[in-house]
């Protein structure tokens, strides 16, 4: 009866992002079904729906409830120099090859609520490359976007970030790039100078430029086999030869079709450069 109970949970679950699809485009069909079914069941005890079928009817009809589950579908977990050291082999590995580019595009793919933008905008502060680099943060969550072209995050977070930072070989004081408001902290607006903020997604929608960077980390993870070499072939596609590719840590271009066509930077911290 259990195994029954599980089967009728999924089809459900199915019927669900398909109408989700049909309904607003919302292509949530290939991510990993774990992930979708805890944030499922989490929407639907906070509606107070007995059943999945019953929070679709409520979300095709309701549109501050299909809101809320487009957020709950969203991955907005981040932080400023997330695994410092992986900042600290960018600036060691990939920051001189950036140097000898008169310009330099990059994107960060699925930016949530932009700390890692940020991130990126103070290396190439401390670097002296910002004023020739163009950042594209892009993410499918506009209310995210939103925070992050807003710069302003909890002061409790500083703490975490400045030890980032510090780890990451930050060149100067983190608190230079801040001040505090009444709202919490707001990041300098000169870092966000050269960002293009914009809605994309990862899932739906093409390639739209061709970048010397891309960061995409602990995104794919969320996502099936098919819709990762799905969204890996639009990351090769969009990098330039010797462009550099940066994973999360659980994440790797191994076991794909393009595994051949990258070259390690640094393997441990997942940056790959394109070089075929």
């Amino acid at each position: 009866m259990e195994n029954a109970e599980k089967d009728l949970e999924r089809i459900e679950i199915e019927l669900l992002l398909q109408g989700l699809y049909a309904w607003c485009g919302y292509d949530y069909r290939d991510y990993a079904y774990p992930s979708i079914r805890r944030r499922v069941r989490y929407r639907m005890q906070a509606e107070k729906t007995p059943t999945v079928t019953a929070l679709l009817d409520k979300l095709l009809h309701d549109p501050e409830c299909l809101r809320r589950l487009i957020a709950d579908f969203s991955i907005n977990v981040t932080e400023m120099f997330r695994d410092p050291s992986f900042f600290a082999a960018f600036r060691e590995k990939v920051v001189p090859a950036l140097r000898t580019y008169p310009s330099i595009r990059i994107w960060h793919a699925g930016c949530a609520t932009g700390e890692e933008v940020y991130s990126m905008a103070i290396i190439l502060h401390e670097e002296g490359l910002y004023e020739k680099s163009t950042i594209y943060a892009t993410d499918v969550n506009a209310n995210a976007l939103k925070i992050a072209k807003a710069g302003v995050f909890p002061l409790s977070d500083m703490k975490k970030f400045t030890g980032n930072y510090m780890k990451s070989g930050g060149k100067g004081a983190f608190s230079d790039y801040y001040h505090v408001s009444d709202n919490g902290v707001k990041f300098d607006s000169r870092l966000t100078k050269n960002v293009v903020f914009a809605q994309h997604n990862l899932v739906t929608d093409g390639s739209f430029n061709e970048f010397n960077v891309i960061f995409c980390r602990n995104v794919l993870i969320y996502f099936n086999k098919a819709l990762q070499e799905k969204v890996h072939t639009l990351f090769y596609e969009s990098l330039g030869l010797f462009g550099i590719l940066g994973l999360g840590d659980k994440e790797t271009i191994a076991y794909t079709r393009y595994a051949d066509r990258f070259e390690d930077v640094h393997r441990g911290e997942k940056l790959y450069r394109k070089v075929k």
